[in-house]
């Protein structure tokens, strides 16, 4: 019997070398996404998990339900999805994309698996599961335009990959991030060499109002109450602002320790925007 896992979110079980990820939420019978959770985020959460505990990868094959892109962004395993020059016959893992909001990561491309049924889901409010399933399909929409700031398909890539993995410079005895290209006086800066560490304690924090939220979060904020940020300090110096995950149930207090997981952020152009949200250290 395998135990349930809590992380970033998400319920993890172990069964013969394979990892089953699972949404937490239980809408009508089925398992369903959290608020700003997919199939990419939860397979980022995978990874991340496997490469922490110790597991050595550099590639994986993905479904095509998976941004390919975001993945390798955020942990630096690419795939052939992503790379045409990757050959599948090199590329060790998989990830099998369940019908309902479950992943399957493993070395073996088998069609069937068996886990024990994780502990630890819950209900998910039916209008919560309604309204918020409406907002993104009408934010993800084509004839969607938001209101907030135009980043294009480039810029997000460019800036994107420093941002989901934490990558840091190192100047003058100090860490920066995110990174930059030049400092105050104009001197180049070396490229990204590190990464923070995952964790960060809660400096400030505060909830803008529905009618008070940027205007990309126009359509989910009234359905949320609110949208949340925090203020926080990594343990190598720098600080950064982030959104608190909408999928947990989590109010933030100065001194907390919270870490971060890779969630949706908004939609522009029709595509989904990805970026960090903290969360809280304990899941």
């Amino acid at each position: 019997m395998s135990e349930t896992t809590e992380w970033k979110g998400y319920l993890l079980s172990h069964s013969n070398g394979s990892l089953l990820l699972q949404s937490p939420y239980i809408h009508d019978g089925s398992t369903v996404f959290g608020p700003d959770s997919d199939s990419t985020t939860m397979a980022v959460a995978g990874i991340q998990y496997l490469l922490a505990h110790g597991q050595k990868f550099t590639t994986i094959r993905l479904p095509n339900s998976i941004d390919a892109q975001v993945v390798y962004m955020s942990t630096s395993v690419d795939s052939p999805q992503r790379n045409e020059e990757l050959e599948n016959d090199v590329v060790d893992w998989h990830l099998i994309d369940g019908e309902e909001a479950t992943l399957v990561l493993s070395q073996s491309d088998d069609n069937h698996y068996e886990f024990d049924e994780p502990s630890g889901t819950e209900l998910m409010d039916t209008d919560l599961f309604k309204d918020m399933k409406a907002a993104w399909e009408q934010e993800c929409s084509p004839q969607h335009v938001s209101q907030g700031a135009y980043v294009s398909q480039s810029q997000y890539h460019e800036g994107g990959a420093a941002r989901l993995s934490l990558a840091s410079q190192k100047f003058a005895g100090k860490t920066i991030w995110p990174p930059r290209q030049m400092d105050s006086l104009g001197t180049r800066l070396p490229r990204e060499d590190a990464l923070l560490a995952d964790a960060a304690t809660v400096e400030s924090w505060t909830k803008l109002s529905a009618a008070g939220a940027p205007s990309e979060f126009s359509l989910r904020a009234p359905i949320l109450g609110g949208v949340q940020t925090v203020l926080v300090k990594f343990e190598e110096g720098p600080r950064g602002v982030f959104l608190v995950c909408d999928d947990v149930d989590y109010s933030p207090r100065i001194g907390d320790q919270v870490h971060f997981a890779v969630r949706r952020i908004y939609a522009q152009e029709g595509l989904i925007r990805y970026g960090l949200k903290a969360i809280p250290h304990s899941v």
